[in-house]
């Protein structure tokens, strides 16, 4: 009967340990959302610096050639400029 008790310990405590791991991940994923969400959104010029950016490191790691880089800022720009 002592070996029985232990195991239910065990195991309550296990199961215990692993809600409360989930409540604060979940915790944690919300204030990670709400940070998002609050967050204030760059104006369209340094979302286009980014762009422009993050375009020129891809180019420089040779996961897309400079024309890909080239008209894809260029079709982002009317998309981003064009609706400011």
């Amino acid at each position: 009967m002592h070996r029985k008790a232990v195991r239910y310990a065990t195991r309550t405590t296990t199961a215990a340990a692993g809600a409360v791991a989930g409540a604060a991940s979940s915790v944690a994923a919300a204030a990670v959302a709400a940070a998002i969400i609050f967050s204030p959104v760059p104006d369209a010029s340094a979302r286009m610096e980014g762009v422009h950016e993050d375009l020129l490191r891809a180019v420089q790691l040779n996961q897309i050639t400079e024309d890909q880089a080239v008209k894809f800022e260029a079709r982002l720009a009317g998309r981003i400029l064009g609706g400011a």
